[in-house]
């Protein structure tokens, strides 16, 4: 079997990335996102790409970066709040962005890697996210059609993985990772602990089968969102 190992987030994604392509990332906010990833599919050049993930990060940092350098001319993300250049962007007529709840983007993407088409929901019904999609009554309660997402591309991050693929994750930072891995065509992960041993099969997050590449964490970066501290308290 090939080394599903790469040297570096670049080469990964080298001759893998191109303009157009649908793209899942991992992350909440900047919890958990592949940096490493989004610097090199920054530096790729890549244009016109539509950007899965649930939020776009913040003003320079995370999926912003993208923003920054217009290469993304669609998002389908459930909160972008924490982003100026987005909403400037959006506003503009510049950036397509399709608005989905945060449980329903979640089911989409663990449909899309379970190999399920569609499925009903009653969240959004009678609202304008409900516009255009079909409606049926299940049991006296109105539901509406939503697509399962398949992306060309996803880029996430684990806490440890091993040689195979195999993927564990550390606290929040699991957030949308897991169903991010197994929604795309290529997945790439990279991973801050690289063991040459088989992680123990009773605790993966996400088996091997899903993931095609990995790279070791280059650059430990973890920048925070919103920083919070409490009085230091006297003794």
């Amino acid at each position: 079997m090939a080394s599903k190992t790469w040297e570096s987030a670049a080469a990964a994604l080298a001759e893998t990335v191109r303009d157009g392509m649908t793209i899942a990332v991992g992350g909440f906010g900047l919890c958990g996102i592949p940096h490493n990833l989004i610097v090199a599919l920054r530096d790729s050049g890549a244009t016109d790409l539509t950007i899965v993930s649930n939020n776009m990060g913040v003003d320079g940092k995370g999926l912003g970066l993208l923003l920054e350098n217009k290469q993304v001319s669609k998002v389908l993300a459930s909160y972008v709040g924490e982003n100026k250049l987005f909403a400037e962007q959006y506003l503009s007529g510049e950036l397509d962005v399709e608005f989905v709840p945060q449980g329903t983007l979640a089911e989409r993407l663990r449909a899309g890697g379970a190999g399920i088409p569609a499925f009903y929901t009653p969240t959004g019904v009678g609202t304008p996210i409900a516009e255009g999609k079909p409606e049926a009554e299940f049991d006296g309660k109105r539901v509406i059609l939503e697509r399962g997402i398949v992306a060309d591309l996803a880029l996430v991050r684990a806490h440890t993985g091993d040689l195979e693929g195999n993927l564990r994750y550390r606290l929040t930072a699991k957030n949308f990772n897991p169903l991010v891995a197994t929604s795309g065509r290529l997945t790439i992960a990279e991973v801050e602990h690289l063991s040459d041993d088989y992680l123990d099969p009773e605790r993966i997050d996400t088996p091997g089968v899903f993931v095609q590449r990995i790279v070791r964490v280059e650059d430990p970066l973890k920048d925070i969102e919103q920083v919070t501290v409490r009085e230091k308290v006297g003794a």
